[in-house]
């Protein structure tokens, strides 16, 4: 019988860390805080790339999070880094292109962790959170959707293991 770990740990990724992965983290904390289960769960986020690096979220992001009641506050970009690997027992990727690149840079024996966060999703066909940082508030909106269903299911499958 294997035993249980004290405290889950999860990483959210996109590219940059400033619209879908603190999205991602911001909603997936509230959902953590609601069940009462902040000791046992740890939720961050990080980007491939760092293009960001010590920015808030998007501020459209931020306001449309807001408007259904995640806070996205205190979260600054940062890039994955290689102690991530091994610090982090699930590592969630928004996309196939960041999921790649996870693989790429991490070493074989971490590849179990890697998954991509739609994976979750109950109510959605998707496979790829899309990026809605060229875009309008709308694309900001439809993330929350995506995001909020999958983290939904996120949650529910690492109750089952605690």
């Amino acid at each position: 019988m294997s035993e249980k770990k004290e405290k889950i740990s999860i990483l959210f990724v996109c590219m940059g860390n400033i619209c879908r992965s603190p999205t991602a983290e911001g909603v997936f904390r509230k959902l953590v805080s609601d069940a009462g289960l902040e000791d046992r769960i740890h939720a961050d986020s990080a980007g491939t790339h760092a293009y960001h690096t010590g920015e808030p979220p998007d501020r459209r992001g931020m306001e449309a999070a807001e408007r259904r009641g995640f806070s996205l506050k205190g979260i600054r970009a940062r890039r994955v880094a290689e102690a991530d690997f091994e610090a982090f027992d699930h590592i969630i990727a928004m996309d196939e292109d960041n999921l790649a690149k996870l693989r790429e840079s991490s070493a074989e024996d971490h590849h179990g962790k890697l998954r991509l966060f739609l994976e979750f999703a109950e109510s959605s066909t998707l496979t790829e959170v899309p990026d809605p940082y060229y875009g309008g508030l709308a694309g900001f909106e439809r993330v929350l959707d995506l995001v909020e269903d999958a983290a939904k299911g996120l949650l529910t499958e690492i109750r089952r293991g605690l």
